[in-house]
């Protein structure tokens, strides 16, 4: 097939406005919404679950069940690729989504059955939905944009809102309610109400984008000639043939998915470099600028990601959440990050419109991005060196400002890359290079829930470990932000005065 697919669909219709952005920008809001309220729901509660259900409560279980966390995260952005793809050439966006949100909320009900191979199957499920969904519902959000258009950066600032309303509600909501239904207590979640509660998450977003879609008026759908329904049913059945190869993934040992990964990100990199080739010089070098990126996000994923694995086991073992006779639930901390982020993005887009020419470079906004997260490493490191009690606790604000230090690189990375990578992709393949973004995740998702396990180590998260491992975060992160701004000047002339 050729680029007039469903990435590319002529001229961008007139959309009503509301609140200063197309219309259809609101509709895509909450439709991630809802799907990030399903994600975030049972990410904070995975890896306790794993150890509560699967290890009898043993800290021993803390490095299986980390590294089952990151190959899972890993793999949902990885499926990204292939979404991508399938969308780009096979079904249209619109369907991509549609059939994603139908397994990712199969999945989701899946993991809530207590057996550690269902759990598995359940999670390989969500992959392969996520991995037709997260990509395509982001290139959307580009699509509604007609190119040139400066609200496309304040469009994808709030659609990422969406996605951390969704995040911030989700383990609040479901923390709740596993510690008061189906016999659950705050020493003793039950977990199986959290992938329930999740799992309705999904089907709303489902329904909801089912009613919405018709606002996109065309932008989306199957390629001219490919409107029937028999391309859609080959991709369901692919996907069904898929979730056992991912079950087998999720299998395997973490260092030998890291390798796969790796070789994952280089073909499409690839296909995409020789497609910048194609096109001439320009576009050749907006490919570069765009995969140097993707190799410092990396490195803030790694770290970042720390907040569903070791960070979790932080709090349960060795953060003091105690006010009186209340605890902080664990799983509270993974909405402090989403708080943060919605507090401080409309500060942060301020501030870059304030600062005008001086405004960062997006290669230094992502520079920042790395400098910030080792800053929140930096303040773990003093906690467990000079602020731990003779209960061999850390004070609750340290863990707390190291979701909101960490949320600040986030909003100078994150948001920035999503636009990016719309603005450097060749036209042809868009939703493939948006697919390789999230592969770039995958591989630091991956790497954190390796680092996760070496911070537990075959015992269990002690103090001596997570000092020693967060110090080596640190300096990785600070040491490549720091690379990364002596390189801007250059990565900056490959992207031809994008900004």
């Amino acid at each position: 097939m050729s680029g007039a697919t469903a990435t590319n669909q002529g001229p961008i219709p007139e959309f009503k406005q509301l609140l200063g952005h197309p219309k259809p920008l609101w509709m895509l809001f909450m439709t991630e919404f809802w799907e990030r309220f399903a994600f975030y729901g049972m990410r904070w509660a995975l890896t306790l679950y794993i150890v509560a259900q699967f290890h009898g409560g043993d800290s021993a279980g803390e490095k299986p069940a980390s590294e089952l966390y990151g190959a899972y995260l890993a793999l949902v952005y990885a499926a990204a690729i292939f979404g991508g793809y399938v969308a780009d050439k096979l079904i249209g966006y619109q369907r991509a989504i549609l059939l994603g949100a139908v397994i990712m909320a199969a999945g989701l009900f899946l993991v809530a059955v207590p057996a550690f191979d269902m759990l598995k199957l359940g999670l390989a499920t969500i992959i392969v939905g996520n991995g037709l969904f997260k990509p395509i519902i982001s290139t959307l959000v580009g699509k509604v944009y007609a190119q040139g258009d400066e609200r496309r950066d304040s469009g994808f600032t709030i659609f990422y809102m969406g996605i951390n309303l969704g995040a911030m509600i989700a383990p609040i909501l479901t923390g709740w309610l596993a510690e008061r239904m189906f016999g659950g207590s705050p020493d003793m979640p039950a977990y199986k109400i959290v992938f329930i509660a999740s799992a309705i998450g999904m089907v709303i977003s489902l329904v909801w984008f089912w009613f919405g879609r018709h606002q996109l008026r065309g932008i989306g759908l199957p390629p001219a000639g490919y409107e029937g329904m028999g391309r859609l049913f080959a991709v369901a059945v692919g996907a069904v043939v898929a979730v056992p190869v991912f079950y087998f993934l999720l299998t395997i040992d973490a260092e030998m998915l890291q390798y796969i990964l790796m070789a994952l990100f280089i073909v499409p990199a690839l296909l995409l470099l020789v497609e910048g080739v194609r096109e001439g010089s320009v576009a050749r070098d907006m490919v570069i600028a765009m995969l140097i990126i993707f190799v410092f996000n990396v490195l803030f994923w790694m770290f970042f990601e720390q907040a569903g694995a070791s960070f979790n086991f932080l709090a349960q073992n060795i953060v003091d959440r105690q006010f009186g006779d209340w605890t902080f639930p664990v799983g509270w901390f993974q909405s402090v990050n989403s708080v943060a982020i919605i507090t401080l993005a409309p500060v942060l887009a301020w501030l870059w419109v304030r600062m005008g020419r001086n405004n960062p470079s997006i290669p230094r906004k992502f520079g920042l991005g790395l400098v910030f997260n080792g800053l929140a490493f930096l303040l773990l490191v003093f906690a467990l060196s000079k602020l731990v009690d003779d209960a061999g606790k850390i004070p609750f604000w340290t863990l707390f400002m190291v979701y909101v230090i960490q949320s600040v690189g986030e909003l100078c990375l994150s948001p920035i890359g999503l636009s990016m990578t719309t603005k450097l992709a060749p036209g042809r393949l868009t939703g493939l290079a948006m697919g390789c973004w999230f592969l770039s995740i995958a591989i630091g998702n991956n790497l954190a829930g390796i680092f996760a396990g070496k911070v537990s180590g075959e015992t269990g998260m002690t103090v001596a470990s997570a000092q020693s491992g967060y110090e080596f975060g640190f300096w990785a992160l600070v040491g490549s932000g720091v690379l990364l701004f002596l390189v801007a000047p250059l990565i900056q002339k490959l992207m031809h005065g994008v900004k």
